[in-house]
C-alpha cells in the first residue's frame, strides 16, 4: 500500500527539473517576494500610518507581479484592481476623514508586538503545509501556456465564493462609513466647546 502510494509522488519529483537549475522565471519569483516580504515588514512596523499604507502598496504590488509570474494573469489584475486600486485608496481616505497623525505616532506601536510575531510565524507556518500538502505533486508550467481562463476562475470565485466575495464588500463598506461618522463626531465636538479665550474675554467684560 505505501510502495503504490510512492510511486506517484516519484514519477511527479522525477519529471520535475529540481531546484537546483532554477529558470530566470524561478529566480524572478524569489527576488519579488523578498521584496514584497520586505515591504510587508516594514508595513507593520513603521510608525507612520500613511508610510504604512504606502509600504502596503508595495506589498500588493509584488503579490500582483508573483501572480504574473506565475501565469495567472486574471488574478494579477484582480489584485491590482481591487486591493491596490480599491482597498488602499480606501485606507488613505480613512485616515484623512478620521485626521490621523502625518508624522510619527507613539500610539501606533503596542506591547503586543512579540504575541503578534509569535501569531504571524505560527501562521506562516500553518498556511505553508497546507499549501505544501495540497500541492506536493502538482507542478507548474511557467514557460507554457497559462494554466487558467477568465471564464473559469470567474465562474468558480462567483459561485463557489460568492457569500465571502460580498461579505468582504459589506466590511469594506462598513469600515468607511465608520471613519466618516468617527470624523463628524470629532468636527460637532469641537464645535460644541467653547473657545477658552473667548470665556477669558467675556469674564474680563463683565467685571469691568
Amino acid at each position: 500500500m505505501t510502495h503504490s502510494l510512492a510511486s506517484p509522488l516519484a514519477a511527479a519529483v522525477a519529471d520535475h527539473p529540481g531546484f537546483l537549475s532554477p529558470t530566470g522565471v524561478e529566480i524572478a519569483f524569489v527576488l519579488v517576494g523578498l521584496a514584497t516580504l520586505g515591504a510587508a515588514v516594514i508595513t507593520v512596523t513603521t510608525r507612520q500610518l500613511v508610510h504604512a499604507a504606502l509600504w502596503l502598496v508595495v506589498a500588493l504590488g509584488g503579490l500582483a507581479v508573483e501572480y504574473l509570474l506565475l501565469t495567472a494573469e486574471f488574478i494579477a489584475w484582480v489584485q491590482v484592481l481591487i486591493y491596490v486600486g480599491s482597498i488602499v485608496v480606501l485606507l488613505l481616505f480613512g485616515l484623512m476623514l478620521t485626521r490621523a497623525p502625518i508624522g510619527r505616532s507613539p500610539d501606533a506601536d503596542s506591547g503586543n508586538r512579540w504575541v503578534a510575531l509569535g501569531v504571524a510565524l505560527a501562521s506562516a507556518a500553518a498556511l505553508v503545509w497546507v499549501v505544501v500538502d495540497a500541492f506536493r505533486t502538482t507542478w507548474i508550467d511557467l514557460e507554457g501556456p497559462a494554466q487558467g481562463s477568465t471564464a473559469v476562475t470567474g465562474a468558480f470565485l462567483f459561485r463557489n465564493w460568492v457569500l465571502p466575495f460580498e461579505a468582504l464588500s459589506v466590511l469594506l463598506l462598513a469600515a468607511l462609513v465608520g471613519a466618516i461618522v468617527l470624523s463628524r463626531k470629532h468636527d460637532t465636538d469641537t464645535a460644541v466647546r467653547p473657545a477658552p479665550n473667548t470665556e477669558t474675554r467675556r469674564g474680563k467684560e463683565g467685571q469691568s
